[in-house]
């Protein structure tokens, strides 16, 4: 028979762990840890189970299903408190599970910033890789985050799809040259046409009386016969 000291109050147990007592509660009504009842009526939890505890707080802080963490604690004995070996059987079941879980993170944070392949197109890397949504054939979801190959980018180099814009060709230092160039003539268009005088007639009559008047038509009529 187990020693008290092997029993601890609800309100210790939840200060070691860092669950709250209704958490707690709720772990032993879906049978992932066992209490008895003190004299006074008060909930003790084997000391034994804070690891169980922590066990089930980190599995589900990286996205495993409750019913599979009971699953996985329903191998652990219940009459004693698991051994190294207990403990390292489990583990050796949960391996593939994590192994997969491992690499789905670390896919997630390899591809976060580039295109994952889930159909929203709105990023330059979609058209090159997963151009109008292609992989949407292979199933729903993001589909590179989940296993799916990437295409190689020199692969996927042939022209975009239609619809999908991608952005021009990066300009070398003469294009760039010329671009800036071309602007600046462009801003001095306007200031130039803006400081030209604006024609006058009075200006236009000045310059005609400065010329002089035009000169005089010479008549040319023959001059009278004589008669004989």
């Amino acid at each position: 028979m187990e020693s008290d000291e092997a029993w601890i109050p609800i309100g210790e147990f939840a200060r070691r762990s860092g669950v709250a007592a209704s958490a707690l509660r709720f772990y032993e009504a879906e049978g992932l840890i066992a209490a008895r009842r003190s004299d006074g009526g008060r909930r003790l939890y084997r000391r034994a189970d804070l690891r169980r505890v922590a066990f089930v707080r980190i599995a589900q802080s990286v996205g495993l299903s409750l019913g599979g963490v009971r699953s996985a604690l329903a191998a652990l004995p219940d009459a004693r408190t698991p051994t190294r070996a207990d403990w390292q059987r489990l583990s050796g079941q949960w391996q593939p599970l994590l192994d997969e879980r491992i690499a789905t993170l670390v896919r997630l944070r390899e591809r976060l910033a580039s295109c994952i392949g889930c159909g929203c197109l709105s990023l330059k890397s979609c058209a090159l890789v997963n151009p109008a949504d292609a992989v949407a054939v292979r199933g729903p979801g993001a589909r590179y985050l989940l296993g799916d190959a990437v295409p190689d980018v020199s692969e996927a180099s042939g022209p975009p799809a239609p619809g999908v814009p991608l952005s021009p060709p990066p300009r070398g230092r003469a294009g760039a040259g010329a671009a800036r160039r071309r602007r600046a003539r462009d801003r001095r268009r306007p200031a130039a046409r803006a400081s030209a005088p604006a024609p006058c007639r009075a200006g236009r009559r000045r310059r005609r009386r400065a010329r002089g008047p035009p000169a005089a038509r010479v008549a040319t009529t023959p001059p009278p016969r004589r008669r004989r």
